[in-house]
C-alpha cells in the first residue's frame, strides 16, 4: 500500500509540479502567463511582461535538466530516463500549445457560446489528462528503481514554486 501510494505521489507531484514556474497559469485562463522582473512596478503600464517562446522553451529545458541532474540516476537508470523526459517535454508541448490557442482565440464573449466554451475546456482537459497519463506511464519503469533519497529529491525538485504555490501547499507525509 505504502509503495502504490509513493508511485501515486511521484506521478501527482510529477504531473501537478511539473515546469510549474515555467508553464503555470493562473485559473483564469484568459490571462496571459506573465512574470516580474526586477525595477518592475506591478499596475504600471509595461510592469508585467509576458514570457517568450524562447524563454518558456529554455525555462522548460532547465527544469527537466534540473530534475534529471538532482536524481543522480545510476547507469541503469539512466536507461529508463528518455521516455520520462520526453513524456515531460510533451505536457510542455500540449500546455504551450493550448496557451498559444487561447491567446489566438477570439475573445469577444458574444461570439462564443456557453456550450462552445465548455467543450474547448473539456477538450483542453482530455488533451492534458493524455498527457498527463503518457507521463505517468513513462515514469512508473523509472520510479520502481528510484532508491528513498532519489525519491524526496524528485518530489522537491518536482513541486510548484512561484508566487502562486505556498511551501506548505505540497507536503507529502510519510507513513513512518
Amino acid at each position: 500500500m505504502r509503495r502504490t501510494l509513493t508511485a501515486g505521489a511521484l506521478a501527482g507531484i510529477l504531473s501537478a509540479g511539473m515546469l510549474a514556474t515555467a508553464l503555470a497559469q493562473a485559473p483564469d485562463a484568459s490571462r496571459p502567463m506573465q512574470v516580474a522582473h526586477a525595477g518592475d512596478r506591478p499596475g504600471e503600464p509595461g510592469g508585467r511582461h509576458r514570457l517568450s517562446a524562447e524563454d518558456v522553451q529554455a525555462l522548460t529545458d532547465a527544469r527537466v535538466a534540473a530534475l534529471h541532474a538532482g536524481l543522480k540516476l545510476t547507469p541503469d537508470q539512466e536507461k529508463l530516463w528518455p521516455p520520462v523526459e520526453g513524456a515531460m517535454r510533451n505536457l510542455a508541448k500540449v500546455r504551450r500549445d493550448q496557451r498559444e490557442a487561447r491567446r489566438g482565440r477570439d475573445r469577444d464573449p458574444v461570439a462564443e457560446t456557453a456550450p462552445d466554451a465548455i467543450r474547448a475546456r473539456a477538450d483542453a482537459l482530455a488533451a492534458r489528462s493524455d498527457a498527463l497519463r503518457k507521463l505517468a506511464d513513462a515514469s512508473q519503469p523509472l520510479y520502481a528503481t528510484l532508491d528513498q533519497a532519489q525519491k524526496q529529491r524528485a518530489a522537491m525538485l518536482s513541486r510548484p514554486m512561484g508566487p502562486r504555490h505556498h511551501p506548505g501547499m505540497h507536503r507529502h507525509h510519510r507513513d513512518d
